[in-house]
């Protein structure tokens, strides 16, 4: 991913913070990691807020019988392809 410098104005007090924390030569990686988390944090609300469900049964139709169908059929493959091993001999 390629980089492009971006001129910011920030006021003195906060690059004086920002320097007390990560120092002048990590003032740049600290921005970056800064701004990404507050794009996560408003995509998450912006997401909480929206009205359309976020599951879409179309999308699973492996679902459609139900949940706990689903889950036995996947453990039923589980067990055809790793055969159960022989119990064990008990010691006399």
């Amino acid at each position: 991913m390629g980089s492009q410098r971006a001129h910011i104005v920030l006021p003195q007090e906060l690059i004086a913070e920002i320097d007390s924390v990560v120092g002048p030569r990590g003032r740049s990686a600290f921005l970056v990691e800064t701004a990404r988390a507050e794009l996560r944090r408003r995509r998450l609300l912006t997401f909480l807020r929206n009205d359309q469900p976020a599951w879409n049964d179309r999308d699973h139709p492996e679902l459609a019988a139900g949940a706990g169908a689903w889950v036995k059929s996947v453990r039923s493959e589980s067990d055809k392809r790793m055969p159960k091993a022989p119990p064990k001999k008990r010691a006399k």
